[in-house]
């Protein structure tokens, strides 16, 4: 029975991506994927990881294993006292990546399990609009029963394309809702930003990375609501502080129709049937890649393992220093 099925999801020059099949045994099978809300924070250090042990030494000899319960240390001559890193810290064996990576896991997905999603009133919409004095009650009216009549639809859309209300008022309605900026896409270069998240979070979280100013704040845009646990996992991933705001809704989507159509840094989506499958399956990749920096955060269901290949030169990865992995686990 195969602990793993696996969809690659390498991306081509075009920002296509290379596969869209997942594979069992050689048949391909659909997948789906719950998201679940909310993340518990957690206290970092300074280097931005929770119980990281950092090694003895800079290199050479005097490099001692990032695994607390290691009891060989340095004695594994012939491995490079450089790579691999997870987290900040080198492994002397495969056998201690894999605890490393185990109890990074356990972190992560421990924060899934206790976590309770706490409900935070919001003022509808219509409210916060006739309070401003935006919309006047009769078209309030007749956008919710447009809304209920067709069964879809948010109500915003309805005021926007039946009422003539101005988008932007709906977007300024929106944030004081969510307490949060309006972002322009003023300077976004949507080539630039591609490195920031995996394609596949892009895609399926709709977040929109804009620009990073003074080298340390990242603004993350979203069309009508926020998204916490994504803009949370890459201020975690990136070390850059993130500023999530809103964006007008027709310019936010022809802005990430536009990133979706760009190259973006490879990345392989797997599915787990274990916690123990899974992290055979980062820890193999680690060792494989031996790379000068690994990270693990959770982002919703999905756990994001990103590898640098190389030292990162910027406050955003180039396309050629990073490779993502995003670890799916099977829903038992």
């Amino acid at each position: 029975m195969p602990v793993l099925r696996r969809l690659t999801a390498g991306l081509d020059r075009e920002g296509a991506t290379a596969g869209e099949q997942l594979v069992e045994n050689g048949r391909g099978t659909g997948t789906t994927m719950g998201l679940a809300a909310g993340m518990s924070r957690t206290k970092f250090d300074q280097s931005g990881w929770p119980g990281q042990r950092q090694a003895a030494g800079s290199s050479g000899l005097l490099t001692t294993c990032a695994n607390s319960g290691c009891s060989s240390g340095w004695l594994h001559l012939l491995r490079s006292r450089s790579t691999p890193v997870f987290e900040g810290g080198w492994s002397c064996s495969p056998a201690c990546t894999e605890a490393r990576v185990g109890a990074a896991l356990r972190r992560e997905l421990g924060g899934r399990r206790s976590e309770v999603s706490a409900h935070r009133h919001r003022v509808p919409l219509g409210l916060v609009m006739l309070e401003q004095g935006w919309i006047r009650p009769e078209q309030l009216r007749k956008a919710l029963d447009a809304q209920r009549a067709a069964g879809e639809g948010r109500l915003g859309t309805w005021l926007v394309e039946q009422m003539g209300v101005r988008e932007q008022l709906v977007t300024r309605a929106l944030s004081m809702q969510w307490g949060c900026p309006v972002l322009s896409l003023e300077y976004h270069d949507a080539q630039a930003m591609s490195p920031v998240v995996p394609r596949f979070f892009v895609d399926a979280f709709a977040g929109l990375p804009l620009r990073v100013a003074a080298g340390r704040i990242l603004y993350l845009g979203f069309e009508d609501r926020l998204d916490p646990v994504l803009a949370f996992a890459v201020e975690r991933m990136t070390g850059l502080t993130v500023e999530a705001g809103l964006v007008a809704g027709s310019r936010f989507r022809l802005a990430h129709e536009r990133l979706l159509q760009v190259t973006f840094p490879r990345v392989e989506v797997v599915e787990a049937v274990s916690e123990h499958a899974m992290v055979r399956v980062l820890s193999a990749r680690i060792e494989r890649m031996k790379p000068v920096e690994a990270r693990l955060v959770r982002v919703h269901d999905c756990l994001w393992l990103r590898i640098w290949r190389k030292p990162q030169q910027g406050p955003v990865a180039g396309l050629a220093e990073v490779e993502d992995l995003v670890a799916l686990l099977e829903a038992n």
